[in-house]
């Protein structure tokens, strides 16, 4: 029984498809959005990937294509779209599906479309990956420019006029403590961080308040997922999802030894205990 990765954001249309699928004789896995399509493709095997393109983002189902062209090679992708125009991201996504199939599609033609490319399977060599890690090293200065960009938007953070040197201090350094943590084994125990611990000491003297660490924080997140969301064709989503949690952990955890600065009269001394310093 050829099993079935549903991706569907709308609940009516989701669920139509799946009765019918299964009704032909189809094992059907529904999800709704894009984090539950990578889980399921890390961790369970398909023969079928039918994914709505827009989801709910424009070109969201770009995201589960590749995914899924980079895990199972072999399996039929085939995606759905409302757009008969042949858009950025439809066009894209041509090159990594099988076929891309217009709203609204009919049951027969999409059972017939499924079991013409099972039958006359198409050989596709395993796209070439990186490492979130290494796309991250790679495109450093880029992250680096478009933290900048949002920051400049930022009317808290700009209220402080320093210059780029200033504004981006010790950025390279904690960005290259992210890549290095990204590094390590699960099981490895992370060190203190000295270019956050510096940051912090930074900020402080060049007048930001906590708030303003906040937000500064949350853009350099932003900033990260840019960078990724612009490689997707290049990530190797086996490890996509932990490495974003462990992003998500090192610069929260950044933020924290940061703030230490803010505790007290004084800077915080450099941990004994820490990562090797960034070039």
């Amino acid at each position: 029984m050829p099993r079935v990765l549903l991706a569907e954001d709308d609940d009516a249309v989701r669920d139509m498809l799946r009765t019918s699928l299964e009704r032909d004789g189809f094992e059907v896995v529904a999800v709704a959005n894009v984090c539950e399509a990578l889980s399921r493709i890390a961790a369970e095997k398909f023969d079928v990937l039918l994914s709505d393109l827009h989801m709910p983002q424009a070109g969201d189902g770009f995201t589960v294509v590749s995914a899924m062209r980079h895990t199972h090679p072999r399996a039929v992708t085939l995606v759905l779209s409302g757009y008969p125009a042949m858009d950025e991201a439809l066009a894209a996504i041509r090159l990594q599906a099988d076929e891309v199939l217009l709203k609204p599609i009919e049951i027969a033609s999409l059972r017939e479309t499924i079991r013409e490319k099972l039958r006359n399977p198409v050989a596709h060599r395993p796209l070439p990956t990186m490492s979130v890690a290494a796309i991250l090293e790679h495109d450093l200065d880029v992250t680096i420019q478009d933290w900048m960009a949002l920051v400049e938007k930022d009317e808290e953070l700009t209220c402080i006029a320093l210059s780029f040197d200033k504004r981006t201090g010790h950025l390279p350094g904690l960005l290259t403590d992210l890549i290095y943590r990204l590094r390590l084994p699960p099981t490895a125990k992370a060190n203190f961080s000295v270019a956050a611990r510096r940051h912090g000491n930074l900020r402080r003297q060049q007048g930001y308040s906590a708030a303003m660490m906040v937000e500064e924080s949350r853009i350099l997140q932003v900033s990260i997922f840019n960078t990724l969301q612009n490689n997707l064709s290049k990530v190797n989503f086996s490890q996509v999802l932990l490495d974003v949690m462990t992003i998500a952990d090192e610069v929260d955890s950044q933020l924290k030894q940061a703030m230490f600065s803010y505790s007290g009269p004084h800077s915080e001394p450099e941990p004994e205990s820490a990562r090797p310093a960034a070039a």
